[in-house]
C-alpha cells in the first residue's frame, strides 16, 4: 500500500456513513408509504403485486447496509464508535426484513382481503419509520439533540400502540371461529406487523445511546 492510499484510510468518512444512513432512511420511507397503499388498495391483483414488489425495496436496503459495512472494513476513523454504526445499520435493516415478511406472507397465505388490524399496524409502521428516518437524519450534525429525542420517544409511543393493536387482534381472532390453519396464518401476520415497530424502537435504543456518548 503507498503512502498516499494508507494516509488516506485514517482520514475521516463522517459524510460516507451518514450518507448511507439517509439512503437507508429515506428506502425505509418509500417501502412503509409503499406497503400501507398495498393493503388499502382494493383490486386483490395489483395489491398482491405491490407487496410482492417490496422485495426489491427489501434488497435495496441488504445493499446499502451492505456498505455500510464495507466502509467499517476500509475506514479506521468513523464518525461514531464502529459497533454503534453496526448495531444501527443491522437495526435498520432489520425493520425492511420484517416489513418485507410481513407483506409476503399476507402473499404465501394467500389473505384475500386484509383486515383494519392489519392497516392500522402497516399505517403505525410508517409513522413510527417516518420518525427513526428524522432522527437518522439529525445524527449528521447532532446539533438539534431534542428532535432526535423526540422522535426517539414517538416511536416508543407507536410501538406502544402497535403492542395494543395487536393484543386486540389476538383477542378478536381467538374468539372467532376461524378454521384451525387460517387462525395460525393471520396470528403470523399480526406477529411480523407488531416485529417492525419492535425493530423501529431497536434502532431508536441505538440511536438514544450515541447520542449519549458524543452529544
Amino acid at each position: 500500500m503507498g503512502l498516499n492510499s494508507f494516509l488516506k484510510a485514517f482520514l475521516p468518512k463522517d459524510k460516507i456513513f451518514f450518507s448511507l444512513f439517509e439512503q437507508i432512511g429515506v428506502n425505509l420511507q418509500g417501502m412503509s408509504k409503499a406497503f400501507v397503499e398495498a393493503l388499502n388498495d382494493p383490486n386483490y391483483d395489483s395489491r398482491r403485486a405491490a407487496l410482492i414488489k417490496l422485495e426489491d425495496w427489501e434488497h435495496k436496503n441488504d445493499n446499502l447496509s451492505h456498505k455500510v459495512f464495507v466502509e467499517l472494513g476500509q475506514n479506521f476513523i468513523t464518525p461514531f464508535d464502529r459497533e454503534d454504526i453496526h448495531y444501527l445499520a443491522t437495526a435498520l435493516d432489520d425493520v425492511a426484513d420484517f416489513m418485507y415478511a410481513a407483506g409476503n406472507k399476507i402473499v404465501t397465505y394467500d389473505v384475500t382481503e386484509p383486515n383494519d388490524y392489519m392497516k392500522k399496524m402497516a399505517e403505525i409502521v410508517q409513522l413510527s419509520v417516518e420518525q427513526l428516518a428524522i432522527a437518522v437524519d439529525n445524527l449528521r450534525d447532532m446539533k438539534n439533540i431534542r428532535a432526535i429525542t423526540e422522535c426517539c420517544v414517538k416511536v416508543n409511543s407507536y410501538e406502544n400502540e402497535a403492542d395494543d393493536v395487536y393484543t386486540a387482534s389476538i383477542t378478536d381472532l381467538f374468539s372467532s371461529n376461524l378454521p384451525a390453519v387460517e387462525i395460525i396464518k393471520l396470528k403470523d401476520v399480526y406477529q411480523d406487523l407488531e416485529f417492525i415497530t419492535d425493530k423501529c424502537e431497536d434502532a431508536t435504543n441505538i440511536i438514544e445511546s450515541i447520542i449519549v456518548k458524543y452529544a
